[in-house]
């Protein structure tokens, strides 16, 4: 019957994939692993905010706003400036993600009845994050404008907010989503066609033929490194090409910055693919291993949420994940000239993990070749 040969390739493929110790911790141990990390890291709530706050009045008023805002849950931590200028070192170097300056007159104007204003700055680079803190700090302050002397007569006018965007005054989507997937879609192709390497010649047999070869480890190595990397900077300058003529994002940075970094980025990205390809045995391993890494790695890197969203401990699992750095780079080569310190600092971590992957990766290249 045909339903007895239907069940027995059923039990047959069944079979293959558990009889397999490997393959049966893929089925149970990823999903387990992401449920924990999506549950954490997938998040549109925005808290743990780090503000600045520039107080230019002595009186009651505008201490009663800051501590309205200190007592909200949404911010972590206010940090006091002197000047406009520590306001723009804080928000340049990502330190906040949002600035409050309040003017000289603004308890004055409050208790003689008149509209007082005050300004909010946000981080436009982050424009979801940025909008979400706007409502929070547009509700303080409506809190606030309903004690005050004209808040009972005219709500509205008693406390005037004026929003500005830094680096992207309209917060026009694109303008945040495209940088992001400059390096996103480069982590994808980059680990997918180096993962598949390795796997591929043990499946096809032709691994064990490049062991005899008089190639050396090394040498094998940057065989599998090279083609990878040009792949990916190909795809890298589609992306940028697209990005200012298609998409209208603005290149205000260094492009031979951008692909100096690009370089080193690829390089930890590659070295992630290879390590997952030497330890794979066979194709589909090694594309659930690139999985298992590619999939956390997007949402632990500030893509989508903050990562002052997370708790403390899956903070410090990103610090590994070299998407992470590439995307303050990118962001910041496009909606700002990035100075080459912040990129330096920026890159370092790159070269690190860039040198332990492909450190391991050749570790067990040399195993196999002895």
């Amino acid at each position: 019957m045909w339903w007895a040969r239907l069940k027995a390739l059923i039990v047959k493929e069944l079979l293959a994939v558990l009889r397999d110790p490997k393959g049966r911790t893929i089925l149970i141990g990823p999903p387990i692993i992401q449920l924990l990390v999506f549950s954490y890291a997938a998040t549109l709530e925005v808290k743990n905010v780090d503000l600045v706050v520039l107080n230019r009045d002595a009186g009651h008023w505008s201490q009663e706003l800051v501590q309205e805002i200190g007592g909200s849950p949404t911010f972590r931590t206010i940090r006091f400036a002197t000047s406009p200028r520590e306001i723009r070192a804080a928000i340049d170097s990502q330190r906040v993600l949002a600035a409050l300056e309040i003017g000289p007159g603004f308890s004055r104007d409050i208790e003689a009845g008149r509209p007082a204003e005050v300004q909010v700055i946000l981080d436009g680079r982050r424009s979801n994050a940025s909008q979400i803190v706007s409502g929070y700090l547009g509700r303080i302050v409506g809190t606030l404008a309903a004690r005050t002397p004209a808040g009972e007569r005219a709500l509205s006018n008693a406390v005037r907010i004026e929003f500005r965007n830094w680096f992207n005054p309209n917060l026009t989507y694109q303008w945040f989503m495209v940088p992001n997937l400059v390096a996103s879609i480069a982590l994808l192709i980059g680990l997918i066609v180096t993962a598949l390497s390795v796997a591929r010649e043990r499946e096809l047999g032709t691994f064990d033929q490049l062991i005899v070869s008089p190639l050396r480890t090394h040498e094998i190595l940057l065989g599998k490194l090279i083609p990878p990397m040009m792949i990916g900077l190909f795809h890298i300058t589609i992306y940028i090409l697209a990005a200012v003529f298609i998409f209208g994002v603005p290149l205000r940075g260094s492009l031979f910055l951008l692909y100096g970094s690009a370089i080193f980025y690829l390089a930890a990205v590659v070295g992630i693919g290879l390590f997952i390809s030497a330890i794979s045995m066979t194709q589909q391993q090694a594309i659930l291993g690139a999985f298992l890494f590619m999939v956390p790695a997007m949402l632990l890197s500030g893509f989508a949420t903050p990562i002052e969203n997370m708790p403390g401990w899956l903070q410090s699992v990103t610090f590994i994940n070299p998407l992470r750095y590439f995307l303050v780079i990118v962001k910041g080569v496009f909606l700002k000239d990035l100075p080459l310190a912040e990129i330096a600092r920026q890159t370092a971590p790159l070269c690190i993990i860039a040198l332990v992957t492909l450190s391991a990766a050749a570790w067990l290249f040399r195993r196999r070749l002895e």
